[in-house]
């Protein structure tokens, strides 16, 4: 898989787009962010810091296999220099609030003049229109108008609990990255460039699709089947074990469920499979006291690969786990001076290959003179440095 003849100018930063133009990368595509002179990308300086490359963690891991231009877009030079690498450029990938690139005279009209091919992404909270369009946000936000946080909740069903992970921004950030490629496919079959809008808020919302029915049929629905309470049953379900760890059970087809109780030794729970009320308390009482017998190793060695179970790993054993080693889901990288970082891999294998640690995330600025001189003349960028545009 390469998309090494493609070109992406990066206009996004902290984790959304990055993460996005990172999957962009690891398939093979030059992806160049453009940062601010001053401060650049906000994720370089939140700490924790990685000493030997002087960034933040958080900017090592969403940024490999990029290069980075410092340029000072709102200048006169900044601007026409931005314009440049645009007009030879496949894709602008660009993250501000909506209306901000206009301003700019970087946006999708003003790129269309100089190469009708471009394939521009805007990636947004909620989108470029719409009443909430304006608004600020961060991804609880979007769960929350979505719908995933107020179906998240806790044990007494009182209050939402808040995603451990940043689904929007990522789900945000990898849903842009399908729509480029859907994009630049779309140009290969000859039908030009496109302008793309991505919302955040939107692409957690279709994530729904599997659970909405029970939103449009609510009027049909008893109450008890319109409620995450729903997801809730015996046979699905996290049970605490020996050691104080969980394991999850997830035996929604009657052949599953028939297999765990032979397996645990109590068919006579294969009635309440699905139970509701004081019973599913009853037998989810049960199945707690049986996996209480053992830790959750034993359970693991125990079960067949038949049962639909899986342990609940803790965040520090999740990339350590054989199945993720074994799927070269972790790599370490070795950066400068030596020291080591480790990255989570592309998600995905293809018998075309995909080289995802190429290199580590760029310095910043390290590219600016690189790719610069695509576009403007050693004397220019000599002046650009003496005028703080790079």
């Amino acid at each position: 898989m390469n998309l090494e003849d493609y070109t992406v100018l990066d206009l996004t930063w902290l984790l959304p787009g990055p993460y996005g133009t990172m999957l962009l990368a690891d398939m093979g595509a030059e992806v160049v962010k453009i940062e601010e002179p001053t401060r650049g990308d906000y994720a370089r300086w939140i700490e924790p810091e990685v000493k030997s490359t002087e960034s933040g963690a958080l900017f090592q891991s969403v940024n490999r296999n990029k290069k980075s231009v410092t340029l000072d877009l709102k200048s006169d030079e900044g601007h026409e220099t931005f314009l440049r690498l645009a007009a030879e450029a496949d894709v602008v990938f660009e993250q501000f609030r909506p209306g901000v690139v206009d301003r700019l005279g970087i946006g999708y009209e003003d790129v269309r003049k100089i190469n009708e091919e471009i394939v521009y992404c805007s990636l947004s909270g909620y989108g470029q229109d719409g009443p909430y369009s304006d608004r600020v946000g961060h991804d609880i936000n979007y769960v929350g108008v979505s719908g995933l946080l107020g179906e998240t909740v806790s044990k007494d069903g009182t209050f939402p609990a808040v995603p451990a992970y940043q689904i929007a921004d990522k789900a945000g950030g990898m849903f842009s990255a399908f729509m480029i490629v859907s994009a630049l496919l779309d140009r290969e079959a000859g039908n030009g460039g496109q302008y793309l809008d991505v919302s955040m808020t939107d692409v957690v919302t279709s994530l729904s699709t599997g659970q909405s029915w029970r939103a449009f049929m609510s009027d049909e629905l008893p109450e008890r089947e319109r409620s995450p309470a729903a997801m809730e049953a015996p046979c699905y379900h996290v049970y605490r074990t020996k050691d104080g760890k969980h394991v999850t059970i997830a035996a929604r087809e009657e052949k599953f469920w028939e297999q765990l109780l032979e397996e645990l030794d109590r068919t006579d729970l294969r009635e309440y499979q699905f139970a509701t009320g004081d019973e599913a308390d009853y037998v989810r009482g049960e199945l707690q006291s049986e996996f209480e017998k053992r830790t959750r190793a034993e359970w693991e060695a125990y079960l067949s690969e038949e049962t639909m179970f899986a342990p609940v790993n803790e965040f520090g054993e999740v990339f350590e786990h054989p199945q993720l080693r074994a799927r070269g889901m972790v790599h370490e990288m070795e950066l400068d001076d030596g020291e080591t970082f480790s990255y989570v891999g592309f998600p995905a294998k293809s018998s075309s290959e995909i080289e995802d640690m190429r290199s580590p995330a760029p310095g910043f600025g390290e590219h600016t003179e690189e790719v610069l001189s695509r576009v403007v003349t050693e004397e220019r960028l000599t002046a650009f440095k003496e005028n703080d545009i790079v």
